[in-house]
């Protein structure tokens, strides 16, 4: 058989679109579509975005659904731009079927997408998150009695090398050399600015300082210990089913204690939404419980759960001998909170923190690539991290329906069944082996069958031999 060579391909002029090659789809996004096609999700959005498109003119638009649509699958494919999204869309033909392009159509590229965002206002892509909770709760995904809060940073897509100055427009660099002229240097080189900079305390402060082109960026200490412009974003759990139930995006410079106000209340609205609802599976006590670590515990904040009559076990720092003179209250809310957190139930909702509060973050920061944002101020971070939410909440019930939360998780299950039958193979020949008549007292009568437990850790069997 002779070598095949490469050589120069010349495009034909005419295609026929029965000799396009045809995708099978992809069997993970077959799932994803047939949820949001039995619920009619897509009749949903065109509804509730039809007032931001024209009726008649108009250049040919980003359908709502392709739009959410691809935002979800830069969730479950971990991509961080929509420039990412566009090309990884426009380059897979299972996508392609999820998104419901055709092979002869020109899947939408990214500045249609940042557009449609832009288009699109904050309070439709809160409806979408609000939707999705629906479909959950219709699961019985909802209990709502306790709610867990837990915050995490965002790097800001802005240098801290960019900041200016809030009084005087003033940039970095050129804030330094007025303070070397004004010390006595007149030519400063950029040694003197660096000793300078270094001996001079306070150096970085949001009042004195923002970004010209993203001053929703606040100057914080991120989770590595260096500091960058970031955001901040808090979310309620359901501390029962992992739901994601509210999510905000505020300064990263405000404190747990001052932030939980508006990410309670946003959970409080969605909760009231969904037991509105006939159809929800909702429980009567909801949100009469909270679950938070250390950065939120304050006199303040556990006398106003106290007051509406919501049970706080919210881990309490060590600060030592306190002054309780004329805070009586506050020493009640903080007696209270602390003998329940003390209490077996108290032990058990602070262990699943980890697992209902902080993993969320894993997945739609880290392995969603939601870390540093690519967009600029609040309310656009704001939409796209609902609907990374959303996608959280939407693998929830792909995980129970499909046994896999995302298409990575189907990559493992062939190397999963193979281990299965190696294990069980190599288990059958060691029963074998050691049932043959030479190896036992007794010549086995098959009264019954054999039983075998197989265990990853330990392979037990029960034998008439």
């Amino acid at each position: 058989m002779g070598m095949g060579r490469r050589k120069d391909r010349q495009d034909t002029l005419w295609v026929a679109t029965a000799e396009l090659p045809r995708s099978t789809g992809h069997v993970f996004y077959e799932r994803v579509n047939r949820i949001l096609n039995e619920r009619k999700f897509d009749q949903f959005v065109e509804d509730a975005c039809e007032k931001f498109y024209a009726a008649v003119m108009g250049r040919p638009s980003l359908a709502p659904g392709k739009y959410f649509r691809m935002l979800l699958v830069g969730y479950f494919e971990g991509i961080d731009s929509e420039r990412g999204i566009a090309w990884r869309c426009s380059d897979s033909l299972s996508l392609r079927e999820f998104l419901g392009v055709g092979l002869s159509e020109a899947v939408p590229d990214h500045s249609t997408v940042s557009r449609t965002r832009r288009l699109i206002d904050l309070e439709t892509h809160g409806k979408v998150f609000s939707w999705m909770l629906g479909v959950l709760a219709g699961e019985g995904f909802i209990d709502g009695k306790t709610v867990g809060v837990d915050a995490s940073t965002l790097e800001a897509n802005a240098a801290m090398r960019s900041i200016v100055r809030r009084d005087t427009g003033e940039a970095y660099n050129e804030f330094l050399t007025g303070l070397a002229k004004a010390s006595g240097i007149e030519t400063p080189t950029g040694a003197d600015l660096g000793r300078l900079d270094r001996k001079r305390p306070k150096k970085t402060s949001n009042k004195e300082w923002e970004h010209p082109h993203d001053p929703d960026a606040r100057i914080a200490k991120m989770k590595d210990g260096s500091t960058h412009l970031a955001h901040k974003v808090e979310h309620a759990a359901d501390m029962k089913t992992g739901a994601i139930l509210a999510v905000t995006v505020q300064g990263a410079d405000l404190g747990d204690t001052t932030t939980i106000e508006d990410t309670m209340i946003e959970a409080a609205r969605q909760l009231e939404t969904l037991a509105a609802d006939a159809g929800s599976k909702l429980r009567d006590d909801f949100l009469s419980e909270i679950v938070a670590d250390k950065g939120y515990h304050s006199n303040d904040t556990l006398t106003v759960f106290r007051d509406i009559h919501i049970r706080s076990y919210i881990s309490e720092p060590d600060r030592g001998r306190r002054n309780w003179k004329g805070k009586s209250e506050e020493q009640k809310a903080v007696y209270a909170n602390r003998r329940r957190i003390r209490g077996e139930r108290g032990k058990r909702l602070l262990r699943q923190r980890g697992l209902m509060l902080e993993r969320p973050f894993a997945h739609t920061l880290e392995t969603g690539a939601m870390r540093r944002v690519h967009l600029r101020h609040r309310d656009n971070i704001l939409k796209r991290i609902l609907i990374q939410y959303a996608a959280l909440n939407l693998s929830l019930i792909l995980r129970k329906n499909f046994g896999n939360g995302t298409p990575r998780g189907l990559q493992g299950q062939h190397v999963a069944a193979l281990f299965t039958l190696i294990l069980f193979w190599s288990h059958y020949e060691a029963l074998s082996f050691a049932c043959e008549p030479s190896r036992c007292d007794f010549n086995p009568v098959p009264s019954r069958p054999t039983a075998v437990k197989l265990n990853s850790e330990n392979l037990t069997s029960a034998t008439d031999c």
